[in-house]
């Protein structure tokens, strides 16, 4: 493991981190200390809100506020909150502080557990949990379920001796780790009272509040039952007992009449165990077992789910279970010899021309696919089961339809992902007979169907068109046939067909749905099938592009709106890059505004039982924090948090919108952020960075965070002017046409009198680092550049891996987001034009290069192919490898050196600032001692 030199370290902390007079500045350690909301939820009542406040680097906090009552809780430690139906108790989890995560040996760090916090938001009143693996509030938010970790101080199960007295003990039976329960504990929200029942393997809620049902398994005491607790008086009761049954899925239906749970021999490895079904008539006490399929069985990943309506039940079953192979044992001499053994003991995979998925594809998708069951349902009154997926057509999406189903397949498609991309057929699925019917072939995976509430259409894409499908006539209506307003994406600049801009929820009774244009939205009737405009048009008009917001985003509450549906729609205006919040009703062609400024806008959540939703409200100089508001009428929001305090003590820039035109003629957006106590007339270094569309950031507030990106703020507190330039690409040619964009946007800032021309930096990750290396073979406009994981040879990055997907990356450059458009063997001379590596002997500007090691995106050799060609070239090169980093940091301390370094190079390249010693001389290669 590479470690820094003390001294070189302590120089380069030092010089970054040395305290300013001004406590205003904005420094690393200001930045790590900046704290962040993330992940709010809203009670579905609409009276509170919980939201977890968390620094870049330190100890979360959570904060709750009751809206109803003006109260507000602070949960010391608190992150990804969870708050009950009547918003009357918030839960968090509760982790070690980071200086005891710090402090701890790696041994000891893997005993540090997660906790749980549970705050009564109208008393105040905390109570804490210790080592809880997970938790849940039921539907009805009556009860908190509390399962904990498992019980360290339970003695080993194969059996020790007491070195104490030197006597054995009793050796406990075998069990394995996927058998074991843990203690869960089952709190009554409203008593406060809790009772606890040991060795629960699973546990379901149902909807409606009444039941809980518990797996509870003992091998060792060969105790195995299922446990109902009905929640109303928390009387818990044994449905039923088995002595060398192991209980796997349990489930109960939402009209509480019966318990589904299924069962297998305990004496079997739960991998091969093969499950029974049965169902358990609460009232009548009455057990019934599921007929077996010769063809179908149960295994331990079945879950069990009851429709809401309690008619069906939905489990998963697979075509067989067999059980995991063993390598061979050599078990005597002659064993030694035998090649079957030998042989049997190899490390090999096969790749196969033929394998539907190449083989790092196939390991990554292994253990998802081991866990993968084929859909099929119970009807509960005929007792008849039918299976819904099969082996050819697997995935299946289920809400509450009482006939029909959408199923989809990319089984036809898997050996074509490799350079073609993602596809699916798509089926329509009778749940009473199980017989699928194909209506659209080769779909683009992005591009979903979407099945109307009624279950008598399908509204969908393709090519540009938006088709409705009608179920009982096995037709399709081309909607759009006769309208000049395209509905496929117009910024399209990839090599594959345009997508769409997607759709709008479905009106609850199946008379129409929403579609989305570029600007506008679209109400189209099943029945006229005819379409208009809700936003009449001023969508297009005006270039602002609405969408419904404030849907419900869970599958327990599908988003679907009445016929005469008052709707929020958030406006975001191409020309201003600013946002606005505006009415529209279903069924009337009209937008009513409600507020719009120089801000953006996002819905973040919104109470399923009331009005209330929340949103955030931002700028480049103000923190997007939480304000309340009713549905209708955002313009009268509350603000609920102030995080914005952190920015105002602190020396903060300005960002504006900046025109200009490319060589082609074409007209570019973006975004130029001013130092802070800007003058006017005087010129600044420049730092570029960028990836695509960014001029849409001019009204987002800066992340503050340490990582793989220059910080905004920081870098214009120290006196740099950021600019982010939008880039529209030209198939086959995304290094060109990159470069136009990059080179006339810069000198439109030295025309504008901002740029210094002799102090213009580049920065860019990923797409952007690849473009950032591009640029500099092809212009010397820049005078330093840092490029983190880019693609330096398109000829050897072909044919390479996605190791965190294990796709081969072939599709990247044919289809996708490197443009060329033609495979490697049909077009070698785009490859190479497009190549970075190619043309080091023209770069002229001193560049960092950044990988980690074990990037799961980009092969780190294409870094290593980079700094080899500029090393040999005997140009300025330098090359950060940061040792088990993927292809984001994910490391602090190296998200803070990668800063700490990008800052120093820039200064020293565009300020003229002392180099470091790191960049003069480099580092010889150290190892240190690892903690045990």
């Amino acid at each position: 493991m590479k470690s820094f030199p003390t001294a070189s370290l302590a120089l380069l902390c030092a010089s970054l981190f040395t305290p300013s007079l001004f406590a205003a500045d904005v420094t690393p350690e200001a930045i790590m200390k900046f704290e962040s909301l993330s992940k709010p939820v809203i009670s579905a009542q609409g009276n509170a809100f919980a939201v977890e406040v968390a620094p870049d680097r330190g100890d979360s906090h959570g904060m709750v506020k009751r809206l109803d009552l003006a109260k507000s809780f602070e949960v010391q430690g608190g992150s990804k909150p969870k708050v009950n139906r009547n918003g009357r108790f918030a839960a968090f989890v509760t982790e070690p502080s980071l200086l005891e995560q710090e402090k701890a040996t790696a041994k000891q760090r893997k005993k540090l557990k997660s906790g749980l916090a549970l705050l009564d938001t109208q008393t105040g009143q905390q109570t804490r949990y210790q080592r809880v693996k997970e938790f849940a509030f039921n539907d009805a938010g009556t009860h908190l379920a509390v399962w904990y970790e498992e019980d360290e101080s339970k003695p080993e199960e194969s059996g020790a001796d007491d070195k104490s007295t030197g006597k054995a003990e009793e050796k406990l039976a075998k069990v394995d780790d996927y058998d074991k329960g843990r203690k869960l504990e089952l709190v009554n929200l409203a008593s406060g009272q809790s009772q606890t029942i040991e060795n629960v393997t699973a546990y379901y809620f149902n909807k409606s509040g009444q039941y809980a049902v518990l797996a509870q398994n003992d091998i060792a005491a060969n105790l195995h039952r299922v446990v109902l607790i009905d929640l109303k008086n928390d009387r818990r009761t044994v449905a039923q007992g088995y002595v060398d049954q192991q209980i796997g899925a349990v489930a109960v239906s939402d009209d509480g009449s019966v318990i589904s749970y299924t069962y297998g021999a305990a004496k079997e490895a739960p991998y091969g165990r093969q499950y029974q079904l049965a169902l358990f008539y609460i009232n009548e006490a009455k057990l019934h077992l599921t007929t077996q399929s010769a063809d179908w069985v149960l295994n331990r990943y079945t879950e069990l789910r009851f429709s809401e309506d309690s008619k069906r039940l939905f489990f998963g079953r697979v075509p067989q279970v067999s059980q995991q192979l063993e390598l061979p044992k050599i078990e005597n001499e002659a064993d030694l010899f035998e090649a079957s053994i030998i042989t049997g003991q190899r490390e090999l995979n096969i790749w196969h021309g033929d394998d539907p998925r190449i083989k790092p594809n196939e390991i990554k998708q292994y253990k998802k696919e081991l866990k993968r069951t084929y859909l099929a349902v119970l009807h509960m009154e005929s007792k008849q089961i039918i299976q819904l997926t099969d082996l050819q057509v697997p995935d299946i999406e289920i809400q509450q339809q009482q006939r029909y189903a959408l199923a989809s397949s990319d089984v036809p498609y898997l050996k074509m992902i490799t350079w073609a991309g993602f596809y699916r057929d798509y089926y329509i699925v009778d749940i009473n007979t199980g017989r699928k019917v194909p209506f659209i072939i080769q779909q683009p995976t992005s591009e979903k169907p979407l099945l109307s509430p009624n279950e008598r259409f399908v509204a969908y894409y393709q090519q540009g068109d938006i088709y409705l499908y009608q179920i009982a006539q096995d037709t399709r209506v081309k909607l759009t046939k006769d309208f000049k307003t395209p509905f496929a994406d117009e910024d399209h600049d990839y090599p594959s067909a345009a997508p769409s801009y997607g759709f709008g929820p479905w009106l609850e009774d199946g008379s129409g749905f929403l579609a989305y244009d570029k600007y506008d939205i679209w109400q189209f009737n099943t029945n006229s099938l005819a379409g208009f405009r809700i936003t009449a048009a001023t969508g297009r008009k005006k270039q602002i592009q609405y969408r419904v917001a404030g849907l419900f985003d869970s599958e327990s509450v599908p988003s679907t709106l009445s016929t005469e549906q008052t709707l929020l729609l958030h406006g975001y205006n191409e020309l201003t890059k600013a946002d606005g919040f505006y009415q529209a009703k279903v069924g009337v062609s009209g937008v009513k505004p409600l507020m719009q400024g120089d801000y953006k806008l996002k819905v973040l959540a919104r109470a399923e039982q009331s009005s209330e939703i929340l949103f955030s409200k931002e700028r480049y100089d103000l923190y997007p924090d939480l304000y309340s508001a009713k549905f209708n009428a955002p313009q009268q929001a509350n603000r609920e948090t102030d995080l914005d305090s952190q920015r105002r003590g602190l020396d903060w820039g300005h960002s504006e919108l900046v025109h200009w035109t490319n060589g082609d003629g074409q007209p570019l957006d973006g975004v130029l952020i001013k130092p802070t106590n800007y003058k006017q007339g005087q010129r600044y270094p420049v730092l570029v960075y960028f990836y695509r569309f960014m001029s849409d950031r001019l009204h987002g507030f800066p992340q503050m965070k340490l990582n793989h990106r220059p910080n905004f703020a920081w870098y214009a507190d120290n006196g740099y002017a950021i600019f982010l330039p939008d880039i529209r690409f030209e198939v086959g040619y995304p290094g060109a046409t990159s470069v136009q964009a990059l080179t006339s946007g810069v000198q439109k800032l030295i025309d504008m009198g901002i740029a210094d021309k002799d102090a213009v930096g580049i920065q860019g990750h990923s797409w952007g680092g690849y473009q950032t290396a591009f640029a500099v073979t092809q212009t010397h406009i820049f005078k330093a550049a840092v490029t983190g994981a880019p693609v330096s040879n398109m000829t050897s990055a072909y044919s390479g891996i996605r190791h965190g997907t294990g796709l081969a990356r072939q599709f990247q450059y044919e289809t996708g987001q490197s443009r060329i458009g033609e495979s490697l063997f049909r077009a070698p001379q785009k490859y190479i034009e497009n190549s970075p590596v190619f043309y080091v002997e023209r770069i002229k500007t001193p560049m960092m290069i950044m990988f980690g090691d074990k990037d799961d995106a980009v092969p780190w050799e294409q870094g290593v192919e980079l700094y080899l060609a500029m090393r040999r070239a005997a140009k300025d090169v330098v090359f950060l490898q940061y040792e088990d980093e993927p292809h984001h940091l994910k490391k602090y301390p190296n998200k803070v050196d990668y800063s700490l370094r990008m800052m120093q190079y820039f200064d020293h390249y565009l300020k003229g600032q002392p180099a470091p010693k790191w960049l003069t001389q480099g580092e010889a290669y150290t190892e240190y001692k690892k903690s045990e």
